[in-house]
């Protein structure tokens, strides 16, 4: 029997139908592991990551987080960071309130959250430009602020789509 402590995630028999595709997944990845999934266009690579942040259903199975069952549970009360593909940087805000909202939607930041954010700017990169707008930054900036955002939310399990 596994040691379910050294297990960060687990999916047993989950099933997803979307279209005309079903997306069987059993299996786990362990604690404190880089875990690596590549595959086609297609193959389901992003609709795993959603289902483990819970942006997606199971149409079956269960899905376990650090032990928990996470299946029904909303994507903001998962132990998950999730950076998408398309970086979801809001235009209009500039790039500390963007990662400000991974801390607190509200914004409502106190000064050790600004600390998290400007030391998460200086991890990525991009320290100095917190008032630019998503739309002045190049594609790999942007990405770093998403990863950046991703950073700043202190959970234990981090994933990036592509």
């Amino acid at each position: 029997m596994r040691d379910e402590t050294s297990t960060a995630i687990r999916l047993d028999a989950v099933r997803r139908t979307l279209g005309k595709s079903d997306f069987d997944f059993d299996f786990s990845f362990d604690t404190g592991k880089i875990t690596v999934i590549v595959g086609p266009s297609g193959s389901g690579k992003s609709t795993l990551l959603n289902l483990v942040s819970g942006f997606e259903q199971p149409d079956m199975g269960r899905i376990e987080i650090t032990g928990q069952d996470v299946t029904d549970l909303a994507p903001a009360e998962r132990p998950v960071s999730l950076v998408f593909q398309d970086n979801t940087l809001f235009a209009h805000l500039d790039r500390f309130t963007n990662i400000g909202l991974g801390v607190h939607p509200g914004l409502r930041l106190t000064p050790g959250d600004r600390k998290a954010i400007s030391d998460a700017l200086v991890r990525v990169g991009l320290a100095g430009y917190e008032r630019r707008l998503p739309g002045s930054l190049s594609g790999g900036e942007r990405q770093r602020a998403a990863f950046a955002r991703a950073l700043v939310r202190r959970r234990p399990i981090l994933l990036l789509d592509e």
